[in-house]
C-alpha cells in the first residue's frame, strides 16, 4: 500500500485549486503550515464535505450523495464504500488525536493519516501498519481555527516539518461537520468489531449510510444531531472473512442507552465526550455477510426519534 499521507496530499491539493468552487479558505500560518477553513468562519457546503470525507479516509473510500426520508421527510444521506476497510476507517477516519492545550483554549478532535505516521493507537499494531512520508494531512474538527501552536505540534508527533502540516478544519455545526459525521457509520461499526476483539483485517469491504443531520451553530445541538444520525439512522453492511460469536453487539441497538436521545446521554456525561459509554457510538442497523457462511442482520433505525431529534416539523 502506498503512503496514504501521498494520497491525501493529492486530494488537499484539489481543495485548494477548487477552493473557491467548494466555499472553502486556504491560508498559510507563520510556521509554513497550511489550514484550510472548511466551516469554521467558512460555508463550506456538501461538495466540501464530501471531498474533506475523502481526505480522512485518504483517498480510499467513495463517497457520494442520495435522497431518501426520514419519518417521510425527504432527507439527503451520506453513503460510503470501501476495500480498504480496516486502513481507510480505522487508520486514518477516526479521530483517534486528541487537541486539547490551554492558555489560550484549545480543544478540537483529529482524524486522518496523520494518525498514522504516529502509529500509537492499538488500531495500528493490529494492522501492522506505519506510514512514512514527508507531508501530512490532520482534519481538526473544533470551533476554533488551528494556529501555529497545534501546526507544531502536529509536524513534532508526525517527524515532519511545519511547513509540510496541512490541516483542513471546521466546527460540528457546520454542513462539513454534517457530512463527515454522516459518513462515519461504517467506520464506527469497524471500531466496534475491533474493540469487540475481532480481527479487522478480516473486513473486507464496507459500506455505509447515514442521513444529513441539520445543520446548528449551537455545537451542542450539532453534536447530539449528528450522533443521532448514525445511532438511529445509521445502516452498515460489511462482507467479512470470518464468523464471530459477538456480531450482534455491533449496532447501537445492543447498548443500554439506546432509545435516548444524544443530547440526554451528553447532558448526563456533562457534555464531556470521554464520559459517554463507547457502546452508543455504532450505526442503527448492521448486515454482517460471511462469505461462504451467514448472513447476520442486526439492528433496526428508529426514524420517530430522529425526526425529532433533527426538530421536523410535519
Amino acid at each position: 500500500m502506498d503512503s496514504i499521507n501521498r494520497m491525501a496530499i493529492e486530494l488537499i491539493d484539489e481543495a485548494i485549486d477548487f477552493a473557491e468552487e467548494l466555499r472553502v479558505e486556504p491560508y498559510e500560518l507563520d510556521s509554513g503550515a497550511t489550514v484550510l477553513d472548511f466551516g469554521v468562519d467558512s460555508e463550506g457546503g456538501v461538495e466540501a464535505g464530501m471531498l474533506l470525507t475523502e481526505v480522512q479516509t485518504a483517498g480510499l473510500a467513495t463517497v457520494q450523495t442520495r435522497m431518501d426520508d426520514v419519518a417521510g421527510a425527504p432527507t439527503p444521506h451520506i453513503e460510503l464504500q470501501t476495500d480498504h476497510p480496516a486502513l481507510a476507517l480505522l487508520g486514518s477516519q477516526k479521530a483517534g488525536w486528541e487537541l486539547g492545550f490551554e492558555d489560550p483554549p484549545f480543544d478540537g478532535l483529529g482524524s486522518g493519516p496523520a494518525r498514522a505516521l504516529v502509529a500509537e493507537e492499538e488500531e495500528f499494531h493490529a494492522l501492522s501498519y506505519f506510514d512514512e512520508f514527508d507531508l501530512t494531512v490532520l482534519a481538526v474538527e473544533s470551533i476554533d481555527l488551528p494556529d501555529d501552536r497545534i501546526a507544531e505540534h502536529v509536524a513534532e508527533r508526525a517527524g515532519v516539518e511545519p511547513s509540510g502540516v496541512f490541516l483542513p478544519a471546521y466546527a460540528t455545526g457546520s454542513t462539513v461537520g454534517s457530512v463527515t459525521a454522516a459518513a462515519r457509520a461504517a467506520e464506527l461499526a469497524l471500531f466496534r468489531l475491533f474493540e469487540l476483539g475481532y480481527d479487522i483485517r478480516n473486513v473486507q469491504s464496507a459500506f455505509g449510510s447515514a442521513p444529513l443531520a441539520p445543520v446548528s451553530y449551537d455545537e451542542s445541538v450539532a453534536m447530539a444531531r449528528t450522533n443521532d444520525a448514525v445511532a438511529y439512522g445509521g445502516e452498515v453492511h460489511l462482507t467479512v472473512a470470518e464468523d464471530f460469536e459477538a456480531f450482534d453487539r455491533v449496532p447501537s441497538t445492543a447498548g443500554e442507552e439506546y432509545g435516548t436521545p444524544f443530547e440526554a446521554i451528553f447532558e448526563d456525561a456533562g457534555w464531556d465526550f470521554y464520559e459517554v459509554p463507547e457502546t452508543v457510538f455504532a450505526p442503527a442497523k448492521v448486515t454482517i455477510d460471511v462469505i461462504d457462511g451467514p448472513t447476520h442482520v442486526l439492528g433496526e433505525t428508529d426514524e420517530k426519534l430522529l425526526a425529532e431529534s433533527f426538530a421536523y416539523r410535519q
